[in-house]
């Protein structure tokens, strides 16, 4: 079991943006120190909900502040940027830092960013699947055109190729997408890629989507041990304290304020309607899914998601309660009293 801090930059009322980049920083820093597999780096544009605007940058600084730590996006959006652009920039990270970098890419949502851009309310809806199959192209093959309906070009040269730079086993990243419904679940599947799911989905659910994943990959000619051991990634929340209710208490307290200042500043390209889960409702939803309470209790929740799920990767947010020593805490608590219990 690989266990890793998923980092939101998340601005809590009162805190400044650079306070939330700091503590962002600092958390990979720290879960480096402590032990853990990986930080994932979330990206949104113009909310406090997060404010990394560019989760690839973010990866570069803190490749070259660690070491060891294995640095993916989660998830870099695709219809944002152009798949050459992003396949370049996962090109230079994955040669630079010896191949520790992952690439998580997602749809994003139907936001003003699609305006912001350029790329327009089509690339969400329907673009995805011509941007992906672009970019893992570029990561894979010497030299790529294009000739479709988002992208024409001429054929050049991929430089640098990433996936004959690192010669022990000449691999090139790793690409996970981002899976929120039945559909992008079937994209990755009839792909091979593995998932990064939700932290708002509960055991069952995710266990139906690594179900329906693997049906759909073996189905599409996929080698079945590479299905069995697809790397998927479940995202979550984890805070610790020698009693759960102080954990819990702690996300409480923080977290709804969050929720209700980050979530409510999306705004969507073209108006359409949409609903806001209920800030304290989805904070206690997260207490009850996920890793929030005694060490133990936290070890438990991983080895039982794992086992219903058959998911062994894990990205916990650790900075729910918005406070850096406290997140820094947290952290050194999950390498050094959570894991052990995993084995």
């Amino acid at each position: 079991m690989r266990v890793g801090a998923f980092v939101l930059a998340a601005q809590f009322p009162g805190q400044g943006q650079g306070e939330a980049l700091h503590r962002a920083v600092r958390t990979a820093e720290v879960a480096e120190e402590a032990g853990l597999d990986a930080v994932w780096l979330a990206e949104h544009h113009f909310v406090p909900y997060g404010v990394c605007p560019s989760a690839v940058t973010l990866a570069a600084l803190l490749l070259g502040r660690t070491r060891r730590l294995r640095v993916g996006t989660a998830v870099s959006v695709l219809p944002n940027t152009h798949p050459v652009a992003l396949g370049e920039q996962t090109a230079l990270l994955h040669i630079t830092s010896g191949g520790r970098f992952s690439l998580g890419v997602g749809r994003g949502g139907p936001w003003v960013d699609l305006e912001v851009f350029g790329a327009g309310v089509e690339a969400y809806e329907s673009g995805f699947p011509e941007d992906l199959d672009l970019l893992r192209r570029w990561l894979t093959e010497p030299r790529v055109g294009a000739s479709g309906e988002r992208h024409g070009f001429r054929e050049v040269a991929v430089v640098p190729r990433p996936a004959e730079a690192l010669e022990e086993d000449g691999t090139g990243p790793e690409v996970i997408v981002a899976c929120t419904s039945p559909s992008t679940v079937r994209m990755a599947a009839l792909r091979g890629l593995p998932m990064l799911l939700g932290m708002h989905c509960g055991d069952e659910e995710k266990a139906e989507q690594v179900a329906l994943w693997r049906r759909t990959a073996l189905a599409a000619g996929h080698d079945p041990q590479l299905v069995r051991s697809a790397g998927h990634v479940s995202a979550g929340v984890c805070q610790l304290a020698d009693r759960t209710v102080d954990a819990r208490e702690t996300l409480l307290k923080a977290m709804p304020g969050w929720f209700r200042l980050g979530l409510g500043a999306h705004v969507t390209v073209d108006g359409r309607t949409r609903a806001m889960r209920d800030p304290a409702a989805y904070t206690e939803l997260l207490c009850d899914l996920h890793p929030v309470g005694r060490p133990e209790l936290a070890a438990e929740r991983l080895a039982a998601t794992s086992e219903r799920t058959g998911i062994t990767r894990f990205a916990l947010l650790t900075e729910g309660s918005g406070d850096l020593a406290a997140t820094e805490e947290n952290v050194r608590r999950l390498g050094a009293e959570v894991l052990p219990l995993l084995g």
